[in-house]
């Protein structure tokens, strides 16, 4: 008898296990949790990935085909309307609804994700996507309930400097080589590629797999409708790519706009390609070029609050919407940036909140939150730039200047004006070596100048250096270096070398 039992349990328990099981194996999105997870052999990795990009591709088509027999739901032809409406706004330089009198829309807020590589299956993919695609440039919508098609043709050309290059299309996208996925974040995939062989730039698409496509289609079961929503997103990042022309605003290249992926009208932005920014790797650099990065944002958000938009505030602002060209940060993501100032009875509608602290703003006259787009880009730039990069390992003459930098941003009793003026003062005040005037000594060791001399074989490793396989730093003059070499142990001789670094200092 009580074997009997153990026997019952026993299969009770299987057959609990074994159900739990098939359940797991067939609900919705287990394939892709399980692609997702860690400790996987590559070749498991790359049969999963070509599983999951078949079972997309069949997906939109199956989508595709039972759309055309249905129309759009309302409520996608009005986001899409609403979208529409925002980027022939900003083409034309109108100003924002809450001057014309029309409702504001609240503001968006987006988290990218993490940059990640993908397999090497998706790669191809890409590779593949990019160079089978066919031009249809006159392809019209036959529904009336949303903006032409056409319209998302916008003729970026128009206002272009006549010495400006002529803009990328579809022909030089056509045959790019060595493509490669960069990230994605809601909206967009990004790509790196090369065009000709030689020029390397940025490739911005609609991601279809994507957050935003995914919710969409699953919502309303239209895949070109949905994808002609999140497209906006990328047309209005052009759109403002064009009109907002600044050194550290990414360069627009160009855009191809065809078919492709059974969804008619894609489109592609070119933009120039810049490297992602890493916190941990900039704190292991020397102030000279941490500061470089927060100048560069701050003659930015400058622009930004006196720009022909007005004042634009980027909503999603994190390091990870920037990148470094040429030494110089730049913001790369303006699909979420708005141009719209915040509507006010009173100040207490003007509250601005962050994780450490909140403010409250002054509501104008015109009934709107005085300078709230430029305090909310000024009181992030503090955040996430100013008290990591601005006073770690700064020159001691001009940390009281640093920390009064600091601190008037975090507390917001500057404003974007101030705090680019008192930069640009501390950056005459270094590149000129005039925080050197009061801190340099005499020499206590005794040093003789040696033409062509290298003492490469007797270097020593410091922190922060220009190469970490030595001790190469930026110095104003000899009489500093000298100062630099006694306040090392280990330094016995310096070389001088011919190169300079942004502000004129040798290495």
């Amino acid at each position: 008898m009580k074997r009997r039992k153990i026997v019952v349990a026993a299969g009770f328990c299987f057959s609990f296990f074994l159900g739990t099981l098939m359940n797991l194996l067939f609900i919705p999105g287990f394939e892709h949790q399980q692609s997702n997870r860690g400790h996987r052999s590559d070749q498991e990795g790359e049969q999963t990935d070509h599983l999951q990009l078949h079972a997309a591709e069949r997906r939109v088509h199956r989508d595709s085909v039972s759309a055309q027999h249905s129309t759009s739901h309302p409520d996608l032809a009005r986001q899409i309307h609403k979208r529409y409406d925002e980027v022939v706004r900003y083409r034309q330089h109108r100003a924002p609804w809450s001057e014309a009198g029309n409702p504001l829309r609240p503001l968006e807020r987006r988290r990218l994700m993490d940059l990640a590589q993908r397999g090497s299956s998706e790669q191809l993919k890409a590779a593949e996507r990019m160079n089978s695609r066919s031009v249809d440039f006159n392809h019209v919508s036959s529904s009336s309930s949303l903006p032409p098609k056409g319209k998302l043709d916008f003729d970026i050309n128009l206002n272009r400097n006549v010495h400006s290059p002529p803009l990328m299309g579809c022909s030089d996208i056509d045959n790019v080589t060595n493509v490669q996925y960069l990230g994605s974040g809601y909206t967009k995939a990004v790509y790196k590629a090369a065009i000709n062989e030689t020029f390397s730039v940025a490739l911005k698409s609609v991601d279809v797999g994507g957050h935003d496509m995914d919710n969409c289609v699953k919502k309303y079961a239209s895949p070109e409708d949905c994808y002609r929503l999140a497209s906006y997103k990328i047309v209005k990042e052009m759109t403002l790519l064009q009109r907002l022309q600044h050194p550290n605003i990414l360069k627009l290249h160009g855009y191809c706009y065809q078919d492709s992926n059974d969804i008619t009208d894609t489109l592609t932005a070119i933009t120039e390609l810049g490297n992602p920014l890493e916190m941990i790797q900039l704190l292991q650099t020397s102030w000279e070029e941490r500061f470089r990065i927060c100048l560069s944002l701050v003659r930015l958000l400058h622009y930004l609050a006196h720009s022909p938009l007005g004042s634009v505030t980027l909503l999603d602002f994190r390091p990870r919407q920037f990148v470094i060209v040429d030494g110089e940060l730049k913001v790369t993501d303006l699909d979420d940036a708005s141009a719209d100032e915040a509507p006010c009875s009173s100040s207490v509608d003007c509250f601005m909140e962050f994780p450490a602290r909140n403010f409250t703003l002054h509501c104008s006259s015109q009934g709107l939150c005085q300078s709230i787009n430029e305090k909310r880009n000024l009181y992030n730039a503090y955040r996430f730039f100013f008290t990591y990069l601005l006073p770690h390992s700064a020159p001691t003459a001009l940390r009281p200047l640093l920390d009064r930098i600091v601190n008037s941003t975090g507390e917001l009793r500057w404003g974007i004006d101030e705090t680019l003026s008192e930069l640009e003062k501390l950056l005459h005040l270094y590149s000129n070596g005039l925080h050197l005037q009061n801190t340099t000594q005499a020499p206590q060791a005794e040093y003789k100048r040696v033409l062509g001399a290298s003492i490469a074989g007797d270097n020593y490793h410091c922190w922060p250096s220009y190469n970490h396989e030595g001790c190469l730093l930026s110095v104003f003059s000899i009489q500093e270096a000298m100062d630099v070499c006694e306040s090392h142990a280990q330094c016995r001789a310096f070389v001088l070398t011919n190169q300079t670094t942004w502000t004129g200092n040798p290495l």
